[in-house]
């Protein structure tokens, strides 16, 4: 089997000259199409029984994917947008074989073809101001907890900035005296927010005396918060 029809070699192509290099795909993406086919492989391995180094290309068959997506949706407890993120890589990873290779072409179509699951969010109500102010009085600013909650609050509110980029927010990232903050979002850009003075009030008395090095927000332990956080009204 020569290494045209292998898949490895291909995987390797993928993740290393088209994710990084010709792509530029931001950190988390790189991970997340890495760890799908860090899956995918063995599974497709066990069920051909053959070893992860034979396999060809085309014993990724477009019935194995879906089985494969079922497997990880019921065994590993995936939630349907895990489930799409896997797919998306195992798509991505077909376009790239089918854009190289001719021979490759129908069997990339059919991977494509596989279709996304939909997914169906709530939709989050619009908060008028009485609603807002409430929600910023939650937190009981009696306790350190609570007033750094009701600083990450009015951040949020003030910036727009997502949970994930409010907890990688470093002291450095912030200009008191001119009132902004420099916000690093998705793939690393970079964007400049004016702050309310209320904010900057705040975020001043939350950072006191701290080393610029640090982040923003903390947890009990002083170390950053998750992206995912939790707030308590005290």
């Amino acid at each position: 089997m020569s290494d045209h029809t292998l898949l490895g070699p291909w995987v390797r192509r993928f993740l290393l000259e088209h994710v990084v290099a010709e792509r530029n795909l931001a950190r988390n993406t790189q991970y997340s199409y890495r760890d799908a086919l860090s899956l995918l492989i063995p599974f497709i391995a066990k069920t051909r029984k053959t070893s992860v180094d034979r396999l060809a290309v085309i014993d990724v068959s477009a019935d194995l994917v879906v089985r494969f997506l079922a497997e990880i949706e019921a065994a590993r407890h995936c939630t349907i947008a895990t489930r799409n993120q896997r797919l998306a890589a195992i798509r991505a990873l077909a376009g790239f074989v089918g854009e190289h290779s001719p021979q490759h072409i129908e069997w990339s179509g059919q991977i494509r073809s596989i279709p996304f699951k939909k997914t169906y969010r709530a939709v989050v109500p619009f908060l008028d101001k009485p609603e807002m102010d409430a929600l910023l009085a939650a937190p009981n600013q009696r306790t350190e907890q609570g007033r750094r909650d009701h600083a990450l609050l009015l951040f949020l509110y003030n910036s727009g900035a997502r949970a994930t980029e409010a907890a990688q927010l470093m002291i450095s990232d912030l200009d008191i005296r001119a009132a902004c903050v420099r916000i690093s979002g998705k793939g690393g850009k970079q964007r400049l927010c004016p702050l309310w003075p209320a904010t900057v009030a705040e975020i001043a008395k939350l950072i006191g005396g701290r080393s610029t090095t640090e982040p923003v927000f903390q947890n009990r332990l002083g170390q950053p918060i998750r992206g995912r956080f939790r707030l308590r009204a005290e």
